[in-house]
């Protein structure tokens, strides 16, 4: 029977930690390099780019990025207190897809879970690692498009497309198309609503310009920044029962008292911090009109509001699973 089960919401307090130490540790983190750019890609304003379907995908696919994004699965890991997923699929399952793989992280760390099983990861840049399990392989290709899989999955996995996708719906009926019948798909995502339970992040603040600034420049593209709220009606429309949805609350910089999610807000201001270029240049400039120099101004300030342990920011992260009848 379909069901939303929202666990956490707005309400929920976060305390803060006044006595936080953890901002020094922002103030000098860098997502250093950790590995090395063996392809030629498109670059632009200084950030390389993806060059399959160039201009598909805003993010770049630098070392910078890579290795945002390995931060990124390290905070998802902390989220889900190292579940790498939620749904109930089994102790056995035999084919299992992870769609926009990014660093291959997850697929690695699924494939060393379920050994028996063949891993297929999917994204438009090939920059995952070569020494992979042997049940694991990346595949460069456009989830968009018409997918050509040949065999159906029993678990489709997919996490932090926010920006990405045009069309969603049409996402979730393939998603659909190509699971088994008992089979599983689960999504993880935000609604980067940024806000404060405290009052602490003024409505004209440059972090928030920058999010309404991202916005924007995803809407011309006909993409959303906010899909995670959405992803349980989608799995719906698209035919899956049995969907469960969790809300979880993200603190930003390092200011709860809560171990846990200190460094939850630790990891995810660095991620922002550091990213927010990568973030930014593509849209800024080829969407909105901007120049290089422009956007590297504005950022400035927008960094400081996330070494600012004053603001105690929060966003809402998504987790939504369905199975197919």
């Amino acid at each position: 029977m379909a069901g939303h089960e929202p666990v956490e919401d707005r309400e929920q307090a976060v305390s803060v930690d006044e006595n936080d130490e953890g901002y020094a540790e922002l103030e000098g983190s860098s997502t250093s390099s950790l590995r090395s750019s063996i392809f030629n890609y498109p670059v632009e304003n200084g950030r390389q780019y993806h060059a399959y379907k160039s201009g598909m995908y805003s993010r770049p696919n630098d070392e910078d990025e890579l290795d945002r994004l390995d931060l990124v699965h390290a905070m998802f890991n902390l989220v889900t207190e190292g579940r790498l997923h939620l749904a109930p699929i089994g102790n056995s399952p035999q084919r299992i897809l992870d769609i926009g793989c990014g660093t291959g992280l997850w697929c690695i760390e699924i494939g060393d879970t379920y050994p028996s099983a063949e891993i297929i990861g999917i994204d438009l840049s090939p920059t995952q690692p070569i020494m992979v399990p042997p049940n694991v392989q990346f595949e460069i290709d456009d989830i968009e498009e018409d997918w050509t899989f040949r065999r159906p999955f029993d678990y489709i996995h997919s996490r932090y497309m926010a920006g990405a996708i045009q069309d969603w719906p049409r996402l979730m009926e393939q998603c659909f198309q190509h699971t088994k019948s008992g089979g599983w798909v689960e999504f993880h995502d935000f609604d980067p609503d940024y806000y404060s339970q405290d009052g602490t992040l003024p409505k004209d603040c440059p972090l928030l310009k920058w999010l309404n600034y991202c916005r924007e420049a995803c809407e011309k593209r006909q993409r959303t920044l906010n899909p995670g709220g959405r992803l349980g009606q989608w799995m719906r429309d698209a035919g899956f029962v049995n969907v469960h949805v969790e809300k979880k609350v993200l603190p930003i910089g390092p200011w709860p008292k809560d171990s846990r999610l200190k460094k939850i807000g630790l990891f995810n201001a660095t991620q922002l911090h550091d990213g927010l270029s990568g973030l930014s240049m593509r849209l800024f400039t080829n969407v909105l009109g901007w120049t290089r120099e422009e956007v590297e101004v504005f950022l400035v300030d927008v960094r400081k509001d996330l070494k600012n342990p004053q603001i105690h920011a929060l966003m809402d992260f998504f987790i939504a699973y369905g199975q197919k009848p």
